[in-house]
């Protein structure tokens, strides 16, 4: 199963907008992706981890080694082809 890491921070704007975005896509995908939030100022080192130098930012980690990422705001339909473009 592939994970979806959504970086974000409380006080970002785009992350704000994203929110209800990632809740439905994490609806959608239940049971076919992991989803997982990391709050880059509460957990710096995990941003860290990824090299995370803006947010949002979105990765897929599958195997546990990062396999894509994308970054900024999207629509919903981006995220969604985003996500099945790695599930293939």
């Amino acid at each position: 199963m592939i994970q979806l890491i959504d970086f974000y921070a409380d006080w970002c704007g785009p992350c704000i907008a994203m929110k209800p975005v990632f809740k439905e896509v994490e609806e959608q995908f239940k049971g076919k992706v992991a989803f997982k939030k990391v709050n880059v100022d509460s957990d710096p080192s995990e941003a860290q981890k990824y090299g995370i130098m803006s947010i949002p930012t979105f990765v897929i980690v599958k195997d546990e080694k990062e396999v894509d990422r994308r970054m900024g705001a999207m629509p919903k339909d981006q995220l969604v082809s985003f996500i099945q473009n790695n599930l293939k």
